[in-house]
């Protein structure tokens, strides 16, 4: 075997490990921020309390939406995820109640599709549950509740392959505050546990999953 082809697998190993000591730092400073930061909680009681909850990102930031839509509506009823297509922003904005709480995840950089849909919201007499990753952000004028997730460790060449399009927050740290928002939505939302027990029976019935 040629030299050329031993380096690349040691390369390989030598840069697995860089990746992995920097998301174990990422990941630290994420528990460590979200241990003391009281919004969560406080942005959790506002989507439990509310009628009606959307949920809305765009590009990157509509991943997180997504997963987040689908944990909350495991739980909570009237969960709807603002995608465009099937659920788009004109049939929302045309129908804004007081009770109605619109959960925007809005990372850099800010999509222009997200403010012009979350503003209007507000506006109309919603509230706004922000997520995003600076106090500087577009939206956080906005917001009834503003979880501003700590800034990511100082970049390194490392840091920026893991994540070169949001600069600001890791996507270890996204991820946190998607399932606390959940977990903390659900552990006090009425029924949550009648509901959850109830999609469980209805898919072992249907025969949804393997085994």
């Amino acid at each position: 075997m040629s030299d050329v082809a031993t380096s690349r697998p040691r390369s390989a190993t030598v840069l697995k490990t860089r990746l992995l000591d920097a998301h174990r730092d990422e990941f630290a400073a994420a528990l460590a921020w979200a241990a003391e930061d009281p919004s969560l909680e406080a942005a959790a009681a506002r989507i439990t309390a509310a009628r009606r909850r959307f949920v809305l990102g765009a590009a990157t930031s509509f991943t997180y939406a997504s997963l987040l839509a689908a944990k909350l509506s495991a739980a909570l009823a009237k969960v709807t995820l603002v995608d465009g297509t099937i659920v788009r922003p004109l049939e929302i904005l045309s129908d804004v109640h007081d009770s109605d709480v619109l959960i925007a995840i809005s990372l850099q950089p800010y999509r222009r599709y997200t403010v012009e849909v979350a503003a209007p919201f507000v506006e109309a007499g919603g509230s706004l549950v922000l997520v995003t990753d600076s106090t500087a952000a577009p939206l956080v004028a906005y917001a009834a509740e503003a979880v501003v997730i700590a800034a990511r460790p100082p970049a390194t060449d490392v840091s920026d392959r893991l994540h070169p399009e949001t600069p600001a927050a890791s996507p270890a740290a996204v991820g946190l505050v998607v399932d606390i928002l959940t977990a903390l939505s659900s552990a006090s939302a009425k029924g949550a546990q009648r509901r959850l027990a109830e999609r469980e029976r209805l898919a072992v019935e249907l025969g949804l999953y393997l085994g």
